[in-house]
């Protein structure tokens, strides 16, 4: 998979969950870096995830080094403190033999200072209005992903309905009920 997301010690599971069905929607890899704010393994998990986890392509670290020695490609840190939109990036321009990482901090604290300072190039921000900090994460995650889908032509996915059909709307009939 081209298009990775990374969440650096998540501490919400529903934010989680909702990345994680994301991911599956968006045919991305998800890489979890510890420690995470929640038990993976737990039912309750499962169900913030409605269930993607069973389709979700997943990979747990025990910390950033961990995840940065095992995963080679383009690293984009999402924070506050970036000076320029996911858009401003040419994600098209990176060559397709490349992976892309999207790098999402925890909810509380986001991705430690000295890993943004050491990647200043590659930070990045969502514009908003001053009087908001920042998204919920997964809605964050969420409009990153696609970003760089749209530049990258969608790839692998499916601009029509698959599930109902095509022309499900065309063939539609209100007088029957299913």
């Amino acid at each position: 998979m081209r298009i990775n997301v990374v969440l650096f010690e998540p501490e919400i599971p529903q934010n989680a969950g909702n990345i994680m069905r994301t991911c599956v929607a968006a045919a991305c890899k998800l890489h979890l870096i510890k420690p995470l704010g929640f038990d993976i393994d737990n039912p309750k998990f499962r169900r913030s995830t409605t269930n993607h986890i069973t389709w979700a392509d997943y990979n747990i670290y025990e910390n950033y080094e961990d995840f940065a020695s095992k995963n080679e490609g383009e690293y984009f840190f999402m924070t506050r403190y970036g000076k320029k939109p996911p858009s401003d990036i040419d994600f098209a321009g990176i060559p397709s033999d490349k992976k892309i990482y999207l790098i999402f901090g925890k909810e509380s604290t986001g991705v430690p200072k000295e890993i943004l300072k050491a990647n200043l190039d590659r930070c990045f921000r969502l514009p908003m209005t001053a009087e908001c900090r920042s998204l919920n994460l997964s809605n964050a995650a969420a409009i990153v992903i696609y970003e760089v889908l749209r530049q990258t032509g969608y790839q692998g996915l499916s601009l029509t309905e698959v599930q109902k059909g095509e022309d499900y709307l065309e063939s539609y009939d209100e007088t029957l009920k299913f």
